[in-house]
């Protein structure tokens, strides 16, 4: 079962993200799944497919060249985890500010459970602060 879990994982972030096949978020994310550490514009973590499927369009609209690349992937009964790195550029303005062209790298890990073949539970930690930063949406000055 790690074994399929495992490529569960790594086609997650293969078809939804690299791809961009958003139909894919459907076959691998449970209607009941919960994507913590990821949040709509009102703050509300992401429930279902249906909700992950507008983070989706707005982050890939945002970056329509993101591609991730998974790292390293460890799998114990229903869990994987797995480190990653992003690139990307920022070709619009989905995310509440207009498109900058600037070229983006950051790094992240995720936790997913899985149950029935489809990921049922996601604990997402990605380094968005990095992201902002590279963006010049946010300054971060040492005191």
């Amino acid at each position: 079962m790690s074994e399929e879990n495992k490529a569960l994982f790594r086609r997650w972030f293969e078809e939804v993200w690299n791809q961009g096949r958003a139909e894919a978020i459907d076959e691998m994310f449970a209607e009941d799944g919960v994507a913590h550490g990821l949040a709509d514009a009102s703050g509300a973590e992401l429930r279902g497919p249906a909700h992950f499927r507008e983070f989706h369009r707005s982050f890939r609209t945002a970056f329509p060249d993101i591609r991730v690349t998974v790292e390293d992937v460890i799998a114990e009964g229903d869990k994987v985890a797995g480190r990653c790195s992003a690139r990307a550029t920022h070709r619009a303005d989905s995310l509440g500010f207009a498109a900058t062209d600037r070229a983006v790298s950051f790094d992240g890990m995720c936790i997913t459970r899985v149950r029935d073949g489809q990921i049922v539970e996601a604990w997402n930690t990605f380094d968005f602060l990095t992201m902002y930063q590279q963006l010049g949406v946010l300054e971060f000055r040492k005191q």
